[in-house]
């Protein structure tokens, strides 16, 4: 759960990218995805679902203000945010697969070899990828994330209609299937994957899949949420402006 959680919580301005941590130092690369929420209008989005999606929009808005928020700051009173970042660059390097086989399916084998040094040098030279010693590497800095939502785009996979998920928030049908495969792809959700009848992985105490999940999600959501409130800061249809900065910001990131 707790990285097919993360993925959608960037939608709302949980990402990682979808998914940067608030304190993480803004790269270039980060600056141009907050780029991509201008211009709202230019997206064309298909809702067929829109009186539905805008009561869910205010059932998450909601929550986000009244529970989440608050829970980020009781997270970082035990937490402190510096210590919070290094765990979310630890679960960002845990996530190399999902970016390396999508790039791989993208017919992206450089971009895809970019991603496996900056693994390496991110576990091997940044204490289990706990540091971003990468960011210190210009050639892996601003390395494109991709994964397997964009795949679907590139192999020519339309968006389908756009759906607002209770606390998981907005998206295409397209990314729904995407942050799915995502989920099992990364490590973090090996143990839901069956082969022959055999588990990959053994079942973690509940304890340590708690922690785990915990820690996963609440390494992003202060940045997630500071990203999903300057989305819909000042926009006259905050709906509207979420939904089609998302569509626009997916796009961009297909495109690349």
């Amino acid at each position: 759960m707790s990285s097919l959680l993360r993925r959608p919580l960037a939608v709302l301005g949980l990402t990682a990218a979808l998914a940067t941590p608030a304190l993480r130092a803004e790269t270039p690369a980060t600056a141009e995805a907050h780029d991509d929420y201008d211009d709202y209008a230019t997206a064309s989005v298909s809702d067929p679902l829109e009186s539905i999606n805008r009561r869910v929009f205010a059932f998450n808005d909601w929550t986000y203000a009244r529970v989440l928020r608050p829970a980020t700051r009781a997270y970082e009173t035990v937490v402190p945010p510096p210590v919070n970042t290094a765990i979310g660059h630890f679960y960002d390097n845990l996530r190399y697969p999902v970016r390396a086989l999508n790039s791989l399916l993208q017919g992206k084998p450089r971009r895809a070899g970019l991603e496996t040094g900056r693994f390496v040098v991110n576990t091997l030279g940044g204490l289990g990828g706990f540091i971003r010693q990468s960011d210190t590497v210009p050639a892996l800095a601003d390395t494109p994330e991709e994964d397997f939502g964009q795949t679907l785009g590139v192999w020519g996979v339309p968006h389908g209609p756009y759906i607002v998920l209770p606390v998981l928030g907005g998206s295409s049908l397209r990314d729904v299937a995407g942050r799915a495969a995502d989920t099992v792809t990364a490590p973090t959700g090996w143990n839901r994957i069956e082969l022959g009848g055999r588990e990959w992985t053994d079942d973690l105490d509940w304890e340590w899949e708690a922690t785990i999940t915990v820690t996963d999600t609440m390494s992003g959501l202060p940045g997630a949420l500071d990203a999903y409130e300057q989305a819909k800061a000042g926009a006259i249809d905050p709906y509207a402006s979420v939904r089609d900065g998302l569509r626009q910001r997916r796009d961009a990131q297909t495109a690349r």
